[in-house]
């Protein structure tokens, strides 16, 4: 058995960071039964181009895998009664919605737990449920920019950049997914559940960290560094090759050393304006150009072979392509091939959260659900008749009759 057979979570998401977090606890075995307002067409991942065809689309495709889909509007009186069926059969209500809806919608704590007293209510919004911007929508790119992240990103003297992906919202559904684990954990030790309110703001703004740390402790203001370096460590940054780039970490004294032996330059080790980490943060406007003098005069390849030999942190900065062909990403088994009715053989990217021995706890997976494929199995397995389940469709509680 997979670690999370035994969970049930009806989930309201969509987009990227709700269906992100999910997706993990359904590869590892969770039953995520993903509910899809038919009034607005479900998911609206299910439109995101240029890949996009039938109600169905390789973004959510890759957010979607291993999950249930049922068409159900919870705004109808109708629909409440089949939620309601739901919650009671289940560990979890996970929402990715803006943070007032919640309590409009009845999916909090306070709302459903009559129903299920041990039911856990995860909410992960833009802004949280508290607090002045809690009304407002929020998307990665916009807290991307209210968190500082863009002002980091970047060339010195350029534009303000975000990350080449949406991290924010990944970084928010791991939150999430790890916040429904430790509040299903503790309902049913105390058989008690509760809300878990989880934004992308304030994933943003922790994950500042270190420069967070040192800007409030010592009034120590960040910036965008050349060639993405490390604010502290030298040399820790992409350099240009003759042929291409590469990055280059020297994150303990003993990889420095090693690099000078590499680069055939040991009186660099032995300058004592480059001594130490210190020393050479002190002296960066000699030392970088330097180094970036010297790497130029080889190719990635060239500079690669006696640095991995030499057990020094490098890698070759690749494209997408590239990282999705390199041999480490086959041997970790880390592509999902599921088939599709109209995009064919579809291959995504597996999860990186792992239980289980080492090349042994990969399970087949299954395509990302057509809209409402499994409602009619859901709700037979609620107990509901062919009768019942033909008033539901009558009433709109399904979509359209």
């Amino acid at each position: 058995m997979r670690p999370l057979e035994d969970i049930r979570i009806v989930s309201l998401e969509q987009y990227g960071a709700g269906p992100f977090g999910s997706m993990h606890l359904a590869e590892l075995g969770a039953e995520i039964i993903k509910v899809e307002d038919p009034s607005v067409g479900g998911d609206v991942g299910r439109a995101v181009p240029p890949y996009a065809e039938d109600g169905d689309s390789l973004f959510f495709q890759s957010f979607n895998r291993d999950k249930s889909s049922i068409t159900l509007d919870i705004r109808t009186p109708e629909g409440r009664e089949v939620f309601h069926d739901l919650v009671r059969g289940a560990d979890a209500v996970y929402s990715n919605l803006r943070g007032d809806v919640p309590e409009k919608l009845g999916i909090r704590y306070a709302d459903l737990k009559d129903v299920n007293p041990a039911i856990v209510c995860c909410s992960l919004t833009g802004f949280g449920m508290t607090g002045p911007r809690s009304r407002e929508p929020g998307y990665d790119y916009v807290l991307q920019a209210l968190g500082g992240w863009m002002s980091l990103t970047g060339e010195p003297g350029g534009a303000p950049q975000k990350t080449g992906l949406s991290l924010v919202d990944y970084s928010g559904g791991y939150v999430a997914a790890i916040s429904l684990l430790a509040a299903i954990h503790g309902a049913r030790r105390d058989g008690v559940g509760t809300d878990c309110d989880v934004s992308l703001y304030d994933t943003a703004v922790s994950l500042l960290t270190y420069p967070g740390t040192w800007h409030l402790t010592e009034g120590y203001e960040p910036a965008r560094t050349h060639h993405s370096a490390h604010p502290s460590l030298i040399p820790f940054q992409a350099f240009e090759a003759s042929d291409g780039w590469l990055v280059v970490g020297c994150a303990k004294e003993k990889f420095w050393q090693r690099l000078t032996v590499v680069l055939d330059r040991r009186d660099l080790a032995e300058d004592p304006r480059f001594a130490t980490f210190a020393d050479r943060n002190r002296n960066r406007e000699v030392i970088i150009p330097l180094l970036e003098e010297i790497f130029r005069g080889r190719t990635v390849a060239d500079w690669l072979a006696p640095m991995y030999a030499a057990s020094i942190p490098c890698a070759p900065i690749n494209d997408v392509a590239g990282a999705l062909v390199d041999p480490h990403t086959v041997e970790r088994d880390l592509i999902a091939e599921t088939e599709h009715p109209t995009f064919g053989t579809v291959r995504t990217l597996r999860s990186a959260v792992r239980v289980g021995p080492p090349g042994a706890d990969r399970v087949p997976t299954r395509a990302a659900p057509a809209m409402g494929e499994h409602t009619e199995a859901v709700l037979r397995g609620l107990g509901y008749d062919d009768e019942k389940i033909a008033a539901l469709r009558d009433a709109g509680a399904l979509g359209k009759a």
